[in-house]
């Protein structure tokens, strides 16, 4: 056998260890150059890892989860393409029940020898239905093992189970009673982003005194010029939405607040102010919270600033964006959309020292010059580090942003 061994390679900017997220690939499969073998995570983003070389996999190191430090074996294979591959571990010993079958059951029998019961068994007990099947049948209490399939091979269709969940045909075990008890534990691993998330909002409540600012700003002016621009836009055009306004006025905004637009060296002890305004989007993921960034926002018109918000949050959706598209942000926004609700205490993307939610926007009554109007109405929540913010310099900052979005024109006019 002729083995190659792959270490975990350098992924940059200090990394010495990469979790595995996720094996692509597993021992006894034969693999093909640059075929990607595994997905490891560093402290920074999501990395997918090619293969080196063609040939059959004989060893791995490191299950979903596990550390696996830079330069230490990550994966092994034979390239002659003639040796058994080594098994990663021993294989589990069958559960004792029905559904274990010994090994005379393995054997080959006569076309008159019936199978063996626990065989029999054990394949009677395969449902074949989709993940989202399965799991309506378990939020339902049906028991997928005494549904009729009307699939191929028996195959559980979603049609299949409303059936029987309405009581309309199939062969089911009732649907449970209202009110009943539920059971049973998820158990599921704290991994690959999710571990990132977890750990880097852990440092930064624990780590960071957040001072929370809160601001009521009316964008009756600014939903109208956003309706205006987008019917002006190509049929077929992506909407403008308010995010590259707020963008836009933050950027001018903090030409007159330097210390919001900056990032904590601790290490150093230093607090770099920026004079480029790399712009943090924070944006839910399949894989959970990710924050790529519009790199010079300040160089950016309008639908510039707009193409490039959906450019970098569709590749970190999609799990395409690179490195450094998911680093060197010196502020973040954040905004949940509709379900931005009245207010909220956003954490501070470390190490910066600020960052704008915006919430929902809604037409709501209010007083002007004495009579009731009907104005549409949207909050900034806002954070910041107190260590190096001052508690009057953030009000202010985002008063001066209230003041750009209330009177969009002036977003556009050098003061």
């Amino acid at each position: 056998m002729s083995r190659y061994v792959f270490k975990m390679p350098d992924l940059g900017e200090g990394t010495v260890t990469a979790e595995v997220v996720e094996w692509k690939v597993k021992v006894g499969d034969s693999v093909e150059e640059d075929q990607v073998i595994a997905e490891v995570m560093t402290d920074k983003a999501a990395v997918e890892i090619p293969s080196p070389v063609t040939g059959r996999v004989v060893s791995i190191t490191g299950q979903a989860g596990e550390m696996v430090a830079v330069g230490s074996e990550l994966i092994a294979f034979d390239t002659s393409g003639t040796a058994p591959a080594e098994p990663a571990a021993a294989p589990p010993k069958p559960a004792a029940g029905p559904a274990s079958v010994p090994p005379a059951a393995a054997k080959p029998q006569s076309a008159a020898a019936p199978a063996a019961p626990a065989a029999a068994t054990a394949a009677a007990s395969r449902v074949m239905a989709s993940p989202a099947t399965r799991r309506k049948a378990h939020g339902a209490g049906v028991d997928l093992a005494t549904v009729s399939g009307s699939g191929p091979g028996g195959r559980i269709s979603a049609q299949d189970l409303e059936s029987v969940i309405a009581g309309k045909g199939g062969s089911a075990t009732a649907r449970p009673a209202a009110f009943a008890a539920r059971k049973g534990i998820e158990e599921i691993k704290i991994i690959g982003v999710r571990r990132v998330i977890a750990e880097r909002m852990s440092a930064a409540k624990r780590n960071i005194p957040h001072f929370a600012y809160v601001e009521e700003v009316d964008v009756t002016e600014l939903e109208a010029l956003r309706q205006y621009l987008n019917s002006r836009q190509p049929k077929g055009s992506p909407s403008l939405t308010y995010l590259p306004f707020l963008v836009a006025g933050l950027v001018r905004v903090l030409e007159r607040f330097p210390q919001c637009n900056a990032v904590h060296d601790a290490e150093r002890n230093l607090i770099l102010r920026h004079s480029a305004v790399h712009v943090g989007v924070a944006t839910q993921t399949p894989d959970g919270l990710k924050v790529p960034v519009v790199k010079h926002a300040e160089a950016r018109s309008l639908h510039d600033l707009a193409a490039e918000i959906r450019r970098v949050s569709e590749a970190a959706r999609t799990n395409k964006a690179s490195r450094d598209e998911l680093t060197g942000s010196t502020i973040t926004v954040t905004s949940l959309g509709r379900l931005g609700g009245i207010a909220s205490t956003p954490v501070i993307n470390a190490p910066e020292v600020a960052i704008v939610g915006v919430n929902k926007a809604v037409d709501r009554p209010v007083v002007i010059d004495g009579a009731i109007a009907i104005r549409r109405i949207m909050n900034l929540s806002s954070s910041f580090d107190h260590r190096f913010v001052d508690g009057f310099d953030a009000a202010a900052m985002i008063q001066a942003l209230k003041e750009k979005l209330e009177h969009p024109a002036t977003i556009f006019i050098q003061d």
